[in-house]
């Protein structure tokens, strides 16, 4: 490796009006280097790296590439340095292919020639071979999987000469199969001198791929670690000042499964596009266990959440509700039946970013007698019921009329979480409910749902994490192509299988076997 380090970030603060991000870190990366950066939802990492792709700039402090000081002030000048991030978000042109977006905006793309394109494939599909990136160049964006788009991202600041390449949450929407390939690639970047900075939550795989691990807390730089020096749980302790103690499917207290609180038969469901998301699905979910649906983006989940939730309309099948009908495409049947929602996306269908707690906690509730009075909303003993559920939750915001949009990630979950077990539900559906949650918070949410499962409630787990399907579910389903192809029990789970049906490598009748 060369003695100067390919990053080196020196006393960076960043401010966004009287709020400070980063408050004098010092961050460093070396050639030829896996680097992990962990830190809780708002500790200042994901600004770090987004002044270092250009996306922002640094109130003060200086940034050295390779040895220079440079002035990154937007992603083309992050770019003629040899940095590329590739966000957790993917920002990629849908209808156009997986090519036109790889050469999208480059300058010799205004003047083609014939066979102009054939070439450029070719050139790009000689990057994705060469670092076992491997997707069809000439597909449009939405034909791809999650997998294959992260791909072609990657590729993206490979083509463009990056050698410093960031990676935001990379693995949190691939299969097993995938992360292992993913990591072979990272070893390869790292084997041609490329240096990689990872921002994860996954603890395990930080251990598995990285060098070195930085962790940060409340934008500042706690310690930067060699692998070798530290483990598991002193990451985890690092990140949140505390002990974190996993919690168990056998948590204490609990109450057996006893009795149908769902079961869905035979249900087709269609995707917006007119594609049938769902095909024939049957499952079945027991009172007091939380069942988990594993399964790569894309198969069916969204709309399986959306119709146990009325915000979809099923064709054909039936679902029974604790013990009656369920209606078809009715939130407020949902609700009144018993049925909470953790969306996929708290600030898209969740909250409402522009209001306080008060309005967002309201939002199930306000018709009833407690809430208002002939129609009036009751605002002082809102207030007051808003602070104790702020309290009882655990919610960190400078006071109730605070817009959600400027909590973290992990207070706006907690407050969502607030809303819906102050129902009372009998089911809650939760989506990717610790997506982009930092281990302290992770910890929270995990509790919050056991402690649904040991009252009795069920608890349908939706989630592209099968570590967390695996820690929390009594039961896994694999869903794929719109149906359950797999089943297994917590206790006889496999993880290779499950990455095998997840991957769609067997089918139904295989599975049930």
């Amino acid at each position: 490796m060369s003695e100067i380090p390919s990053v080196d970030m020196r006393s960076i603060v960043k401010t966004f009006g009287p709020v400070v991000a980063n408050d004098q870190v010092d961050f460093t990366a070396r050639t030829g280097e896996i680097h992990a950066l962990l830190g809780e939802n708002g500790a200042g990492k994901s600004t770090m790296m987004c002044m270092l792709s250009g996306v922002y700039r640094p109130t003060s402090g200086d940034i050295f590439i390779h040895g220079n000081k440079v002035k990154i002030k937007s992603p083309k000048d992050a770019m003629k340095q040899g940095i590329g991030m590739v966000f957790q978000n993917f920002r990629l042109v849908q209808t156009l292919t997986a090519a036109e977006n790889i050469v999208l905006g480059e300058r010799s793309s205004f003047w083609r020639g014939p066979g102009w394109m054939k070439n450029k494939q070719e050139e790009i599909e000689a990057i994705a071979d060469r670092f076992g990136l491997p997707f069809p160049v000439d597909r449009p964006i939405w034909q791809l999987s999650v997998g294959e788009q992260q791909r072609v991202e990657i590729v993206k600041t490979l083509y463009r000469g990056a050698d410093i390449i960031i990676l935001d949450e990379p693995t949190s929407v691939l299969t097993p199969g995938e992360v292992e390939q993913l990591f072979y690639t990272l070893l390869h970047m790292k084997a041609e001198g490329k240096s990689v900075i990872m921002t994860t939550h996954k603890l395990k795989e930080v251990m598995a791929v990285s060098d070195r691990i930085s962790v940060m807390r409340k934008g500042r730089m706690l310690h930067t670690l060699d692998k070798q020096e530290t483990d598991e749980r002193e990451l985890a302790r690092l990140m949140v000042g505390k002990e974190v103690a996993a919690i168990r499917p056998e948590a204490s207290g609990r109450k057996p499964a006893s009795g149908i609180m769902l079961d869905v038969k035979g249900l087709d469901v269609f995707a917006d596009h007119g594609r049938k998301a769902l095909d024939q699905l049957e499952l079945r979910v027991q009172a007091g266990e939380i069942v988990g649906v594993a399964g790569v983006a894309g198969n069916g989940q969204r709309e399986l959440a959306e119709v146990l939730t009325g915000l979809r309309s099923w064709k054909n099948g039936a679902i029974t509700f604790a013990g009656g009908e369920l209606k078809n495409g009715s939130v407020r049947g949902a609700i009144e039946a018993g049925i909470a929602h953790v969306p996929e996306n708290r600030m898209k269908s969740g909250l409402a970013g522009s209001l306080g707690a008060v309005d967002n906690l309201l939002f199930k509730s306000y018709r009833s007698d407690e809430r208002s009075t002939f129609g009036f909303l009751r605002s002082k003993s809102n207030k007051v019921w808003s602070q104790s559920l702020v309290e009882q939750f655990d919610v960190k915001t400078p006071d109730l009329d605070t817009p959600v949009r400027s909590l973290s990630g992990g207070n706006q979950q907690k407050l969502l979480f607030a809303r819906e077990i102050n129902q009372e539900p009998k089911l809650m559906v939760a989506v990717h409910p610790t997506q982009g949650l930092d281990v302290g918070a992770t910890e929270g949410v995990h509790k919050l749902l056991h402690e649904l499962r040991d009252k009795g409630s069920s608890v349908l787990l939706i989630s592209e994490d099968l570590d967390e399907i695996l820690q929390l579910a009594d039961r896994i389903l694999v869903i794929y192509g719109g149906r359950i192809v797999g089943e297994v029990s917590q206790t006889q789970a496999d993880r290779e299988q499950i990455g095998m049906w997840m991957a769609g490598m067997q089918g139904e009748e295989e599975a049930a076997g």
